[in-house]
């Protein structure tokens, strides 16, 4: 794998520290990504996504979601029920997990439902009125007042 040297990007650049150490932290990640539990991100809108993960066997007190540092974290614990059981086979894998997405800025939790075997987490990007754009008005003025003076000042 190859590897980037970032420190120009930071010399040059001021306010984009997030994006570089996503980069940083995506790019000299030697470790490969967990697969458990499978998940989808689906597109349910242009500005609203859903992950839907797959949490077969574990209840709603087992599970965990929480905003921090601009990450989503998802997590599960299976809450022992003190029966010994013995399995003649146990495809159904109920280990601990936590699972991570980096969040970009201005994107919120709406909120989080679990049904059928499946945690769905709602999320919206709402900009605030500051950042979107905005339409400029533009004055008429006089033909001869091209320079945006008054004549009379002038003189």
């Amino acid at each position: 794998m190859r590897n980037f040297d970032l420190a120009p990007l930071y010399r040059a650049t001021v306010g984009f520290d997030q994006i570089a150490d996503m980069m940083d932290r995506v790019l000299t990640s030697d470790v490969t990504q967990p697969t458990y539990p499978p998940y989808n991100i689906e597109k349910i809108a242009d500005d609203g996504w859903r992950i839907s993960i797959a949490v077969a066997g574990f209840a709603e007190d087992d599970l965990s979601v929480e905003l921090r540092d601009g990450a989503l974290i998802v997590s599960a614990q299976k809450a022992d029920d003190g029966a010994e059981r013995t399995y003649l086979h146990r495809g159904i894998a109920t280990r601990a997990f936590e699972r991570r997405f980096q969040l970009a800025d201005h994107v919120r939790v709406t909120g989080a439902s679990h049904a059928d075997g499946m945690l769905h987490i709602d999320l919206v990007r709402e900009v605030p009125e500051a950042l979107k754009p905005r339409r400029i008005a533009i004055e008429a003025r006089g033909a001869g007042d091209a320079n945006g003076l008054d004549a009379k000042s002038v003189n």
